[in-house]
C-alpha cells in the first residue's frame, strides 16, 4: 500500500501551482499520506494569508486521490484543521482496494495530458449541460460557479488598468533577487508571442468564463476550491475540452474587489476558469 502512496506523491507533483512553486510537503506516516504546507516556500512573502498556498494544496490533494483511485485504492481523507497541527492540510488513509474503472484510468491520463491552452478556441460554445454538470460538482463541495459574460471580463481588464496597480512579487525572498512588477489582469489570456485573442464581442465567442467562489473566505474554503479546480481541470481534459485557470485575477485586493463586484458583491472569488472547445490546429 505504501507503494501506491509514493506513486500518489509523484502524481501530485504534477499539480499546477503558482510560479510552479509546489508549496507543499508530503510525508508517509504509519501507512498514511500527510500533506503539509511548505512554510519556507517561495510564496511565503507574497501570500500572507496563505490563500494561494492552500488553493495549490487542494489541487495537489485531488491529484493524489486521482492516483490512488487509478491504483484501485479506497481512501478516507481528513482535512484541516487536523489535530491542531499547524501547517497540516490533509491526511489520506487507505481503507481498502477495488478494481479501478476506465474513468479512474482516464482521469489519471489527464494528469499528464493536461495543458493550459490560450489559443483562440472553437466558435462553438461549450454545451450548457457541461457547465451545469461542473456547477453541480462544485456545489457538492460548498463551492459555486457563476458564469461571466466576455464583456464583463473586458470591463474588469479596463477597470484594473485604470487603477494602475502593479504588484511587486519576489519569487525568492533574497536580497539578490529583484522584485518583478506584474500586471494583474488577464495575463493568462495574452502570453507574449502566442496567437491569442482577448474576450469580447465577436472574439473568443465559444469560450465560457466561470468564476469559482465560496461564501466564506477561510482556509477550509480555499482547500475545497483547490480540489474543485483540480476536478474541473482533469475532467475537462478527459472530455477533450480546453480549460485555462486564471487565479491571477484575484491575487490582489483590488482585483478581488473587482471580481467581487461582477459577482453582485456576494462571496469570495478563487479563480476564473476559461472553458472552451478546441479550436483549429495551425
Amino acid at each position: 500500500m505504501d507503494e501506491s502512496l509514493r506513486q500518489a506523491i509523484d502524481v501530485a507533483g504534477r499539480a499546477p501551482s503558482m510560479f510552479r512553486s509546489e508549496p507543499w510537503r508530503w510525508g508517509i506516516e504509519s501507512h498514511q499520506l500527510e500533506l503539509r504546507v511548505d512554510d519556507a516556500g517561495p510564496l511565503a512573502g507574497v501570500d500572507p494569508r496563505g490563500r494561494l498556498v492552500t488553493l495549490g494544496c487542494g489541487i495537489a490533494l485531488d491529484h493524489a486521490l486521482v492516483a490512488l483511485a487509478a491504483a484501485g485504492c479506497w481512501a478516507s481523507v481528513d482535512r484541516l484543521p487536523i489535530d491542531e497541527r499547524p501547517g497540516m492540510m490533509a491526511r489520506i488513509t487507505p481503507t481498502g482496494t477495488y478494481e479501478p474503472t476506465s474513468s479512474d484510468a482516464r482521469l489519471l491520463r489527464a494528469v499528464t495530458g493536461r495543458r493550459t491552452d490560450h489559443r483562440p478556441c472553437s466558435p462553438t460554445p461549450v454545451p450548457a449541460g457541461t457547465v451545469d454538470r461542473l456547477r453541480r460538482i462544485a456545489e457538492s463541495w460548498g463551492v459555486y460557479l457563476t458564469e461571466l459574460e466576455p464583456d464583463d471580463l473586458v470591463e474588469f481588464q479596463v477597470s484594473d488598468s485604470r487603477a494602475g496597480e502593479v504588484r511587486h512579487l519576489r519569487t525568492a525572498p533574497t536580497d539578490e533577487t529583484p522584485s518583478t512588477p506584474r500586471r494583474i489582469p488577464l495575463r493568462a489570456l495574452c502570453p507574449e508571442g502566442q496567437d491569442v485573442v482577448l474576450p469580447g464581442p465577436g472574439r473568443d465567442r465559444g469560450a465560457r468564463y466561470l468564476v469559482l467562489w465560496s461564501p466564506l473566505d477561510d482556509p477550509a474554503s480555499w482547500l475545497a476550491a483547490g480540489e474543485v479546480i483540480s476536478t474541473i481541470l482533469l475532467g475537462a481534459t478527459a472530455a477533450e475540452l480546453w480549460v485555462s485557470p486564471m487565479s491571477d485575477v484575484v491575487e490582489t485586493p483590488i482585483s478581488r474587489t473587482l471580481v467581487h463586484s461582477l459577482l453582485g458583491n456576494r462571496g469570495y472569488a478563487h479563480a476564473v476558469l476559461r472553458l472552451a472547445l478546441p479550436g483549429a490546429v495551425r
